[in-house]
């Protein structure tokens, strides 16, 4: 069950002396041990320092007489006192001999540490509404205080710049540190007025010369060699001179050409390119697909896991003037064989012999494709059109520079560069098409958003491990860290299978995201590993997680006080920085969750252990962000605010203001690959990107999703139910349960599907029978002897199911009408998995994919039309 929130005057008494007897490679007691490497301990001790005389320097510690030795600060003003730097900076798991001070963090001085400040972004997957289709619209913009579905005029080119541009009154920036209030027909939405100067961001440089866009007259395109005109605004943001992917490079390579770029593994060493030698192994990787027969506007699919050739052979595509195409290397060969086709892929690049076969089994069926390059192993037969990475990049050699340097040349901002294409939950898979624009504006602005410190000035660090298939990957690990001069480094492909942990210790990032599946297995592990630990360090973790709570909360109000309170400050020394540095996060200062709903309870767990995870949302339709929280401002459950430039309308909302979310602003994309009546579907008569996502704001801007709109719930007596805080609800009351699926559309009453946690098959990733950890504990707990998923899912074990059902019977009393109470529900016998077919790639649940997979078990619970919602509902399974 989940643990009550503490009271202040119930948080137990720890003899410090005690603690401080401790050794610090005893004190690991909240980590996982995600992987077979052992922790290894720096000091002896912890750094609190105490009398001699240990009764009385414990009764002066209770009474306020001494003073803890720490580097906190004890006034810090307007800083959070809580939020530093690291305490030291060791070298980054690199082979170079280069000047580790001018890429890495210089170690701290003083008292008062350096805010690290990067967000590496991961967003919600969003597969697109479908309201009235609506067509293609001469571009108009929103004006200013006239309303914002009032049209100002069609849209001009600038004469200065020659940009295509949909240009907004300039009114609603006139302001700084002002809220502008929109009157819309359909919500008042209040937004922060964004005038940031981009240019002074941390060490930022003028921008140079630009390259003019290329003509256009309207918003969107489904073409692959169409122009859009951008959304630009006369000032702020959204009037910062747009520019190709290569200007931006090569504003990186001038700035940084010697800072590192990206880093692997090869066996127990780490190598690493800088900017430079980064830019011209692009340069040679384009050169080879023109030598490959690469034409203007055709795809390059990337199938493989994260790794510097996947990067090289993505910006090698866009410099030869090709469209880079990640394809999830999870797809089927038939879903390969789609996305292939859809883009007329003229080079396909593949990470191995299995990607490799997939193609093979469907190349027949491309008629644009011509190469096939491998960039891991060796081949294990020779093919006419199949090459190793090393012969690829030998191709080039003979393309002269002027004819890569021409279509570098002819490059505009607002044509189509890279393609992502969304999982296809609900029918075939889109390409949702992003210009040069959209990639190095969402970039820039996500910079300011976040005031990102350059490499010449400080250098960020970050792991590639989330698929680059998805927005989210791209924007945090390529784009982002292509503008501000950041380090790469990519982690294992068995990542997500327990690997992860040691690149977190030996990268030792300055920013970390995960999935909300991600923090889930973390906050498992360190559970259970917890309730193996002796009394007195349970209690001391129980004592601090109450500490870390409580102020993180004050800080999230504003109310704590501006110097770090002395409970704090030892339960960091004695508990924070240890849980931090076990999981390889002690750098780390932003942590991030996205791409799919993340429990309170979750979030509440990190942030007990001062580790607040931050929100954050957007779709591959708006290139990545939306709106981000801030370790400064953050809610929870809140997704933050709307990033600058970026503008948010609430269409339709009810009298709890929860409306579907528009969006507008440079981010949007240029429609869906040739799918126009699709793209009219979400692209409204003024531009105005309908997200298809149920939210709303709170008086302080902060933008909160409630649900999908296709995922609502209708049930048969016409009420609306978005299913994932009922969800949420159930999992935070039954801590045994992995996920949970609400059913109940079209129904007479509401059922739902769980699964319990078990352990994943390490190799194949699929779930097995065995319970985890923490399952075992919580079933003791209960007085059960059940170990296997199977004798609770065969209705075997009474106590486990009778706690089941009080668990939803707690989450049914915070229904607000009977329509919402789960009246039945069963256990399956296996839990979700992306293997499975369960999970998507960022481990959000495919709901029509379980409706499918257990329809005879839905069927089960509607059999009999009389069913009472006070006994036991559990349906067996047949």
């Amino acid at each position: 069950m989940s643990q009550d929130p503490i009271e202040p005057g119930s948080l137990p008494t720890v003899r410090v002396d005690q603690i401080k007897m401790e050794r610090e490679d005893e004190e690991y007691f909240l980590v996982e041990q995600l992987s077979s490497q052992s922790w290894d301990s720096a000091d002896d001790e912890p750094d609190a320092c105490f009398d001699t005389d240990e009764e009385d320097s414990y009764s002066k510690l209770c009474t306020g007489k001494i003073k803890i030795e720490t580097d906190e600060p004890e006034h810090v003003g307007s800083e959070r006192y809580f939020r530093e730097g690291p305490d030291e900076c060791t070298d980054s798991p690199e082979n170079t001999t280069e000047d580790k001070s001018q890429r890495l963090r210089a170690p701290v001085t003083g008292s008062v540490s350096t805010p690290i400040v990067f967000p590496l972004i991961i967003l919600r997957s969003v597969t697109t509404c479908e309201p009235t289709a609506m067509s293609a619209a001469t571009v108009m913009d929103p004006a200013g205080d006239a309303g914002l579905m009032q049209l100002s005029g069609s849209a001009s080119v600038d004469d200065i710049t020659g940009v295509s541009v949909a240009m907004e009154s300039s009114s609603e920036e006139s302001a700084c540190g002002k809220a502008e209030e929109v009157e819309t027909p359909d919500k008042l939405v209040h937004h922060p007025i964004q005038t940031q100067d981009t240019h002074t961001q941390k060490g930022e440089a003028p921008c140079p010369e630009t390259s003019p866009a290329a003509p256009a007259s309207q918003l969107w395109t489904t073409r692959r060699d169409g122009t859009v005109t951008l959304r630009m605004s006369e000032s702020g943001m959204a009037a910062e001179p747009p520019i190709t992917v290569h200007e931006q490079f090569a504003r990186a390579v001038e700035r940084f050409g010697g800072q590192t770029a990206l880093g692997w593994k090869e066996g127990d060493k780490w190598k690493t390119l800088n900017y430079k030698e980064y830019y011209e192994q692009c340069r040679a990787a384009a050169k080879s697909f023109l030598k490959l027969g690469l034409e203007r506007y055709n795809g390059v699919g990337i199938l493989g896991f994260n790794s510097t050739e996947w990067f090289l052979s993505s910006l090698g595509a866009i410099f030869a003037g090709g469209l880079s195409v990640g394809i999830y290397s999870t797809n089927s060969p038939e879903a390969c064989q789609y996305v292939a086709a859809d883009c007329q892929a003229n080079i396909l690049v593949v990470e191995n012999h299995k990607q490799l076969e997939k193609i093979l089994q469907v190349q027949d069926k491309l008629p644009h494709l011509k190469a096939i390059v491998q960039y891991k192993d060796e081949l294990k037969e020779a093919r006419s059109n199949v090459y190793t990475w090393a012969e690829f990049m030998q191709m080039g050699l003979e393309v002269p520079d002027a004819q890569l340097d021409d279509i570098i040349a002819s490059q505009k901002p607002n044509q189509c560069c890279t393609l992502i294409y969304t999982s296809g939950t609900t029918g075939e898979p889109k390409g949702v098409m992003l210009s040069h624009d959209n990639v190095t504006w969402i970039a820039s602005s996500t910079t300011s958003y976040m005031g990102l410190s350059y490499a010449d000035v400080s250098q960020e660090v970050g792991v590639s491990y989330l698929p680059l298939s998805h927005i989210a990957a791209q924007v945090s690990d390529l784009w982002v860290m292509l503008k501000i001069g950041g380090a790469t480094y990519f982690a294992e492909p068995d990542a997500l299978k327990g690997s992860l942990t040691n690149t977190l210790r030996e990268v030792r990032p300055t920013s970390f995201v995960g999935v909300p599946r991600v923090w889930e297995k973390m906050q498992e592990g360190m559970k259970a590993a917890s309730a193996k630990s002796p009394a007195l360090r349970k209690k001391v973790a129980i004592w601090a997680k109450g500490v870390g709570l409580q102020t993180n909360l004050r800080i999230m109000e504003g109310t704590a006080p501006s110097r770090a309170p002395l409970n704090y400050r030892l339960a960091k020394k004695l508990v924070f920085r240890k849980v931090r540095k076990a999981l390889g996060l002690d750098r780390c200062i932003k942590c991030y969750t996205a791409a799919a709903p993340i429990t309170k309870e979750t979030l509440e767990f990190f942030l007990s252990l001062d580790i607040p995870l931050l929100e954050l949302y957007g779709m591959s339709e708006s290139s990545g962000p939306h709106s981000m929280s801030q370790d400064h401002s953050f809610r929870l459950t809140s997704c933050g605010k709307v990033i600058y430039g970026c503008k948010t309308k609430i269409v339709n909302p009810d009298e709890d203001g929860d409306g579907e979310l528009c969006f507008w602003g440079r981010h949007i994309f240029m429609g869906y690959l040739n799918m126009p009546e699709k793209t009219a579907e979400v692209l409204d008569a003024d531009g105005w990107l309908h997200s298809g996502d149920l939210g709303k704001q709170d008086a302080q801007d902060f933008l909160f999703i409630t649900g999908r709109i296709k995922e609502l719930i209708i049930t048969a007596g016409g009420e609306n139910i978005p299913p994932v805080p009922i969800e949420d609800k159930v999992k935070e009351a039954v801590p045994l349960i992995s996920n949970a699926m609400l059913i109940g559309d079209q129904r007479k009453f509401l059922s739902m599907l769980l699964t319990i946690k078990c352990q994943m098959n390490k190799d194949t990733s699929l779930p097995t029978d065995e319970l985890t950890e923490e399952a075992l504990e919580l079933c003791r707990k209960l007085g059960s002897s059940a170990t296997r998923v199977s004798e609770i899912a065969g209705g075997q074990d009474n106590k486990v199911n009778a706690a089941i059902q009080e668990g939803i019977n707690r989450a049914n009393k915070c229904a607000t009408s009977n329509a919402q109470r789960i009246q039945k529900w069963v256990v399956l016998e296996k839990d979700f998995s992306l293997p499975g077919g369960e999970l998507g790639p960022t481990m959000k649940l495919k709901r029509p994919v379980v409706l499918k997979m257990y329809k005879e078990q839905i069927d089960n619970f509607y059999k009999d039309v009389l069913t009472s919602t006070s006994s036991n509902n559990m349906v067996l399974p047949k």
